[in-house]
């Protein structure tokens, strides 16, 4: 079964998603990729700010915060 691949801006509280593509380039790309968010990552959403924005990830053991600009480049598919 294809799993359908969607914007990490869009999990929802508690979801896991599987880093598919990164659709950033530039220094945003370089700071992403430093964060270890390259393909075949798990990625867990933890929290969102009351307004949504920003929103809180777990990578790797480390709990980020991502814009919700940002994170809607970053194509992901739900584990």
């Amino acid at each position: 079964m294809k799993m359908l691949s969607v914007p990490l801006s869009t999990l929802k509280l508690g979801e896991k998603s599987n880093v598919v593509h990164l659709n950033v380039i530039g220094l945003l790309r370089r700071r992403i990729l430093d964060l270890g968010i390259v393909p075949g990552t798990v990625l867990t959403c933890i929290g969102k700010a009351p307004a949504g924005d920003p929103i809180a990830y777990l990578v790797r053991g480390a709990v980020i915060a991502l814009r919700s600009e940002d994170a809607s480049l970053i194509v992901v598919e739900q584990v």
